[in-house]
């Protein structure tokens, strides 16, 4: 095990983010943070066109997923939103979506640093050629630049990042183009070999030829249609080979053989041996838990571990998804949510088993007239607990005309976590917890480098939305980035062990994925409270080795290098 002498990098930031000028200057006296709304003043002008149609297409009501991540290595996080396509209505038979007006392009911005993102889509060569839904980030390469993989209908697209502001679109050589309808995606290193893989979550059997109508028959009720009319389809995993190439090992590693109705996915060690797990979300069918048997097979065991239904044994709209450890207890636990009436679930995981919490835990309060969709465990308010954002929107755009106490639009939810139980804090914190919006895809990550998370939202049909955490309650905080050398280079599966001088212990994965179709920062980030420095930084790197820091201050990015 070696001490503080290894070699690590340590980049100081400061709290009061001089140079962002997105919103108020946060208040110094003590409190809660609240999020300001600063798209504007960000002047990211996207726009999800998921051209709806009145023939209620799935897809329509689906897209898009967001990525933040920092694609030109300056320290600062950018990001990248997915789009829809042009549809005709109805759909031509053997007619495709259209890609080719830049009001459909999937756009990606550059964080200038001052609180402004510049558009840079067509330089950089990422506008996307097919009906856009989710997105993941990683090195797959290991080149040193975060490369970006695109998932839709019909094909995915891989672009691979060329270090000089542009990407390259190498899905055909690479063998990861895939078919059907792909939705979210993760990139993970299952074998531990150094080389990232790609698990990829399918929806459904579907097509434009399965016109069926759904909902009573007169005008204003046609609805979008269950995913119970539709067959279940097998999620793909892709083994990288090395030198660019990847090939489909779904059938080798038992993917093959658990098909669902998958949406979200979400990577972590459940089980505490070391080797990379995967949770898909699924919709009405029972939720999957991949455990990882460390010989290149899985084995879908979330009916054992307690995980497939809610404690009723019912099936549930499984869509956003997290996986991290929300008590500090260092088992990593399973967030899913769902559509309204049917209660978000939150699975605790317990040495390796899970017992259901939503009711016990003040989620089933807050989520049961609810729809989610992005979401994610992050600590908000830098109290050292990880508490929970949601983003909503129930599916059914004429849900109100079938079931009245139900809404289309929804403000986002976030809930504050208290030692393990959530209290609902949205009305106290700012104006965006009361737009009802049309939330998709949430990506999450410190836009203006303050020690405080900020949020992106992709909204189906509607403009993105950038959150602001204008933070100022004076906690302390502290972010790992990690650079593998005989592990993946990014890190990812690095377990982390934070120990402050109280004794108190928080724990953290590196990871890019989670949420819905959605991408955040790998930086793993911890709230320290009061503490100004932790006593101990303790990384279990993908290789095996192990490697502590000591004594390591508060408020800075901390660059740690696998010795």
């Amino acid at each position: 095990m070696t001490k503080r002498t290894a070699s690590f990098t340590l980049i100081a930031l400061s709290l009061a983010a001089a140079l962002w000028s997105l919103g108020a200057a946060p208040s110094a006296a003590p409190g809660l943070p609240v999020f300001a709304d600063v798209t504007a003043k960000s002047q990211i002008r996207f726009v999800n066109r998921a051209s709806h149609t009145s023939r209620k297409y799935l897809p329509e009501s689906m897209v898009g997923g967001a990525a933040v991540f920092d694609y030109n290595n300056d320290g600062l996080l950018d990001t990248y939103l997915v789009n829809g396509a042009a549809l005709s209505d109805p759909m031509k038979p053997g007619q495709t979506p259209d890609k080719h007006d830049p009001r459909y392009w999937n756009r990606l911005y550059r964080n200038n640093g001052d609180g402004t993102f510049t558009d840079v889509t067509e330089a950089a060569g990422v506008q996307g050629t097919q009906y856009g839904m989710g997105v993941a980030v990683a090195d797959y390469d290991n080149d040193g630049w975060e490369d970006l993989f695109v998932t839709g209908l019909g094909h995915n697209t891989l672009f691979h990042n060329n270090g000089d502001g542009t990407f390259t679109d190498v899905t055909k050589q690479a063998g990861v183009e895939g078919s059907g309808w792909s939705a979210g995606a993760a990139f993970v290193d299952y074998d531990r070999d150094g080389l990232l893989d790609l698990v990829v979550s399918r929806y459904l059997t579907w097509s434009f030829s399965q016109d069926i109508w759904c909902g009573e028959h007169k005008p204003g009720y046609r609805a979008y249609c269950s995913p119970d009319l539709f067959s279940p389809i097998s999620n793909v995993l892709y083994h990288n080979d090395g030198h660019g190439k990847f090939h489909d090992a779904s059938r080798e590693a038992g993917f093959s053989s658990a098909p669902g109705k998958a949406l979200g996915i979400a990577v972590n060690d459940y089980d505490g041996d070391g080797w990379p797990d995967i949770f898909i979300a699924n919709d009405s069918v029972a939720e999957q838990l991949f455990h990882n048997k460390r010989d290149g097979t899985f084995e879908e065991v979330a009916l054992s571990a307690g995980v497939a239904y809610d404690e009723d044994g019912h099936t549930f709209a499984g869509m956003g998804v997290d996986f991290d450890d929300y008590d500090n207890d260092g088992w990593p636990d399973i967030f899913v949510n769902a559509l309204a009436n049917q209660r978000y679930a939150l699975f605790h995981n317990v040495k390796g088993s899970f017992e259901y919490m939503t009711n016990r835990t003040g989620l089933g309060a807050a989520s049961l007239l609810h729809s989610g969709w992005g979401a994610k465990f992050f600590d908000y308010d830098n109290d050292g607990w990880k508490d929970l954002f949601v983003g909503q929107g129930h599916v059914m755009d004429n849900i109100q005309l079938t079931q009245p106490n139900l809404r289309y639009l929804e403000p986002p939810l976030l809930l504050r976590n208290v030692k393990g139980k959530f209290s609902n804090v949205s009305a106290q914190s700012g104006a965006p917890f009361q737009q009802p919006r049309t939330s998709r895809g949430a990506a999450f990550g410190d836009l203006d480098n303050d020690g405080f998370i900020d949020v992106v939202m992709n909204c189906n049909d509607e403009a993105a939305i950038i959150l602001r955490n204008q933070g100022g309650n004076g906690n302390h905080w502290l972010a790992v980035n990690t650079v593998g050398t005989k592990s993946n280079r990014d890190g990812i599966g690095a377990r982390i062990k934070l120990t402050l001088p109280d004794g108190t212990v928080q724990y953290g994965y590196v990871s890019t994925a989670s949420s819905y179709l959605s991408a955040s920062d790998k930086r793993v980030h911890f709230g320290l409270g009061a503490q100004k420095a932790a006593a101990s930084l303790e990384i279990t790197w993908p290789s095996g080795k192990t490697h502590r820091l000591e004594n390591v201050k508060a408020d800075q990015v901390v660059k740690v290098k696998e010795p």
